[in-house]
């Protein structure tokens, strides 16, 4: 099982944060262009809430569902219930750090499958791919968190 591990500071306090991550528009929002991310229905954060979305990887949808757990004032896990993954965890955690100050920390463990889709996702879902796509998601936190 292979794991990416990405932190960064928020300039806003731990709730204001944990808003954010729990909109349901938040998704758009952290998805960076060009990707196209088409959302089919997503239940308010809660334990047990569903999300289910197409990314659109140029021509091919990676059709997910995601069910979240652990939800909590200091973050929330979401797990693939379906989609293109063998496995996919995602955890998001909140650490006060100090005065209006909020580590933001992600931690996925994820697997490849074999065939068509295991190559899809290895190439959309590499080291580097996943290094840029955190590096947005920080850009968008902090941008909608002020």
């Amino acid at each position: 099982m292979k794991t990416f591990d990405f932190e960064f500071t928020v300039p806003a306090s731990q709730q204001r944060v944990r808003d954010f991550h729990h909109d349901t528009a938040v998704l758009r929002i952290l998805t960076p262009p060009p990707t196209i991310m088409q959302v089919h229905s997503m239940e308010p954060l809660a334990e047990g809430s569903i999300s289910r979305f197409t990314i659109w990887a140029g021509p091919i949808p990676l059709r997910w569902e995601a069910t979240h757990r652990d939800v909590s004032d200091l973050g929330f896990t979401d797990v693939q219930t379906n989609g293109p993954m063998k496995h996919w965890e995602h955890t998001h955690r909140f650490t006060e750090a100090g005065p209006d100050q909020t580590m933001v920390t992600e931690h996925i463990e994820y697997e490849h499958g074999g065939g068509l889709w295991g190559a899809v996702t290895r190439a959309f879902f590499s080291a580097p791919a996943l290094r840029a796509l955190f590096a947005y998601r920080k850009f968008q936190t902090r941008r909608h968190c002020r």
